[in-house]
């Protein structure tokens, strides 16, 4: 390991500093952040491509397992101060342990379609929280891969840290015409789902099966586009005996790919 880095103007802080809080910085140079003991680990293990790691001087013997594990895959491991990690934290009680990895090369149409497959569409959603817990749930729940169109941007730093890891397992494909991702779908032959909450959809839970099936999640607080849900191949809903009529996008999306993947 190197010397303790202990300035704010150092070139590694102020990168990572501009990765943080940054789209242009993260597009730029093709790398995105992460922090806490979790993510870093995950990032290991699933061997993401990361460029190094930072971590705090009085955190380098408690993490000491993690970062032997860096070590063997020849990950550069780089201790800063104390103050500076408090510096650079998104977090009130900072873990003292960061890293900066690449962002991985865009996924190919023909390696997330299969026969049996089952999709989630992220359409115009821009809660990161509820983009990161879907990516999250999606994983869980052993769905084929996630499509993200006009949405917040996956590398966010709170859509990393909600996907708890899920991001570097999920295949995810990033495309933002929404003519491009119909023309996408139907050269597949994925069947696309618009979760609506119109009484005249069909419930989720009497749908007829399809080899591959797409549902589309739309907006927070507007839901899917009526040109947008007029294009798709059905219009689905959640049946509620409540008093309401809708849920949050997570809970929506995660009732929603749980029912389509009992199908």
């Amino acid at each position: 390991m190197e010397n303790i880095i202990t300035s704010k103007d150092n070139p590694i802080i102020k990168l990572y500093q501009r990765l943080s809080s940054s789209k242009k910085g993260r597009l730029q140079y093709g790398l995105f952040v992460l922090e806490g003991l979790r993510l870093v680990e995950d990032a290991i293990k699933e061997e993401a491509a990361i460029e190094h790691i930072l971590v705090t001087e009085g955190c380098q013997d408690k993490y000491a397992d993690t970062l032997s594990q860096a070590d063997l895959r020849n990950t550069k491991v780089i201790v800063i101060s104390n103050e500076l990690g408090k510096r650079i934290s998104s977090t009130e009680n900072t873990q003292g342990l960061f890293a900066v990895c690449h962002t991985p090369q865009a996924v190919k149409p023909e390696s997330i379609f299969c026969d049996g497959g089952r999709y989630a569409v992220l359409y115009g959603l821009q809660d990161p929280g509820n983009v990161g817990m879907i990516i999250r749930t999606a994983d869980a729940l052993g769905i084929d891969g996630v499509i993200s169109c006009q949405s917040c941007e996956i590398y966010n730093p709170k859509v990393v840290r909600s996907t708890m890891g899920s991001l570097f397992r999920m295949k995810i494909i990033v495309e933002n015409d929404t003519d491009a991702l119909f023309e996408m779908l139907e050269n597949c032959g994925v069947a696309s789902l618009a979760s609506v909450i119109d009484t005249d959809a069909q419930p989720v839970t009497s749908l007829e099966s399809r080899s591959r099936m797409a549902v589309f999640i739309g907006n927070e607080g507007n839901g899917l586009p009526h040109e947008v849900s007029a294009r798709c191949t059905v219009r689905t809903t959640i049946p509620m005996t409540g008093t309401i009529n809708s849920l949050n996008a997570a809970m929506a999306a995660g009732i929603l790919m749980w029912e389509i993947r009992k199908i």
